[in-house]
């Protein structure tokens, strides 16, 4: 029980980490996304390189995964651009609700391409959230809803790239080596843009995507963290936290306060995802009583 409650203070601390990272974004102004996404990347690619020469980790990319690296970087890229464009032009707490998607759009994906079978109580999960979303969304036809759209984007890139990491991880791959590839990646792949389209930054701008990068460094360590410490079934809906944090921050330096209709796609997300946990256990409490049963 200790090692579950360390567990959860550490993802609780990651959750804060990220939401902090959305704050500094949205701080660091009227900045292109791919400008901010480099410089958050940059800080990610220094520090996972010193793990893995400070581990002495194999840099080699092991036979078979070089695809899936691939597949992982460049939606977790397209994830982040989706997610910071999002968070510039939205409350940071709707932005972080709808990048919250994710875990339900990695259910489809890990049944589309990993064969992994889903339940019929976590198809209605996703079925539930997604409706969840639309309070969120308010879809409706004109330009404001673009934003909201491109940050369920933004949660369909990232549910791909942990379904990749998933993937990854049942062939050997180590964490550090992920980050370090994905990191990189989106450096080499946005580094054209930030080249020919660069906007001058001040030093307050500077210092917020600086803060934005070791944030986001900070939240990859304590969730990475967490896991070692307990199963991510056990511990995983701790970081809804998150949206909580967002919108205290967003209240407290941007003045934001979600309408009613989000706080209601808040609520009904959140209660899917506790719902699913509380699913996840039991079913695997099953299992194991199945075992000793057996034994």
């Amino acid at each position: 029980m200790k090692r579950k409650n360390l567990g959860i203070i550490c993802i609780l601390c990651a959750a804060f980490c990220f939401a902090l990272m959305n704050l500094f974004v949205r701080l660091s102004g009227d900045l292109p996304s791919v400008q901010k996404s480099f410089f958050r990347n940059v800080i990610a690619a220094i520090v996972a390189f010193f793990i893995l020469v400070r581990k002495k980790e194999n840099m080699s990319v092991p036979k078979g995964s070089l695809w899936l690296l691939i597949v992982r970087a460049a939606a977790g890229t397209v994830g982040i651009l989706c997610n910071f464009y999002a968070i510039d032009h939205m409350n940071i707490s709707d932005a972080t609700m709808l990048n919250k998607l994710s875990p339900f759009f990695a259910i489809v994906f890990s049944f589309i391409f990993l064969k992994e079978k889903a339940s019929v109580v976590q198809w209605c999960s996703i079925a539930a959230a997604f409706a969840g979303s639309l309070f969120i969304i308010k879809p409706e036809f004109s330009s404001e809803v673009v934003p909201a759209l491109i940050g369920t984007l933004g949660g369909l890139g990232a549910g791909i790239a942990y379904t990749a990491v998933r993937a990854l991880g049942s062939k050997g791959v180590k964490g550090p080596l992920i980050v370090f590839f994905f990191s990189v990646f989106s450096c080499v792949v946005t580094l054209p843009s930030l080249i020919f389209d660069y906007a001058p930054m001040t030093g307050k701008q500077l210092l917020m995507l600086i803060g934005a990068g070791l944030a986001a460094t900070g939240g990859q360590f304590a969730i990475t963290t967490a896991y070692t410490f307990a199963p991510a079934k056990e511990i995983s809906v701790f970081d809804y936290s998150q949206v909580i944090f967002s919108a205290l921050l967003g209240f407290i330096f941007l003045q934001q306060i979600p309408d009613v209709y989000s706080v209601i796609g808040y609520f009904i997300i959140c209660l899917v995802a506790v719902i699913m946990w509380l699913y996840e256990q039991e079913a695997n409490g099953g299992i194991e009583n199945v075992g000793k049963q057996r034994r």
